[in-house]
């Protein structure tokens, strides 16, 4: 086995994660959530991109019984948007429930310069480590608000659960 070197471009600096808002479009209901490189807040532009993305990037219909096909999963409508203003890139990560535990997603970037160009990303990344935190507690949420719920499912309580804060 051949050991690889990691080349950094600096040391880890924690990053401010804010919950921006619910987003309802196309059937959608959606926790936006900013990141950004120099800790200001998420320019507005990338906010306007990331809406009008939803109705091309998500499935349809947003609600949507799968059936009996195993290829079909079902869709409950939620779910949660990370847009990421980084160093090199704009990333939106669009991010939905189905098949009762399953996170379904499609990660999309642009040149920070050119946020029009938003296109789905071409490598098979998931997330950084500060994307990977809202998906843990986005995880987390689901767990207490959906799964282990002995009443059934509460939506409205995973959509009230929201992330804030650094890592």
């Amino acid at each position: 086995m051949t050991e690889s070197t990691i080349t950094r471009t600096g040391a880890y600096r924690p990053r401010a994660i804010s919950f921006l808002k619910v987003h309802e479009a196309a059937g959608w209901r959606l926790k936006f959530y900013g990141i950004t490189v120099n800790g200001g807040p998420l320019r507005p532009e990338l906010v306007t991109v990331g809406e009008a993305l939803v109705p091309s990037v998500l499935p349809h219909p947003a609600v949507h019984n799968g059936g009996g096909d195993p290829h079909d999963s079902d869709r409950y409508g939620v779910g949660f948007v990370i847009l990421h203003d980084a160093k090199d890139y704009a990333f939106a990560l669009f991010d939905w429930w189905a098949g009762e535990n399953e996170i379904h997603q499609r990660v999309y970037s642009a040149l920070p310069t050119r946020l029009g160009a938003m296109r789905p990303h071409p490598t098979l990344a998931i997330g950084c480590v500060w994307e990977l935190a809202v998906t843990d507690f986005e995880r987390r949420a689901w767990l207490e608000h959906v799964l282990s719920r002995p009443g059934g499912p509460d939506i409205e309580g995973y959509l009230a659960a929201r992330f804030q804060g650094e890592v």
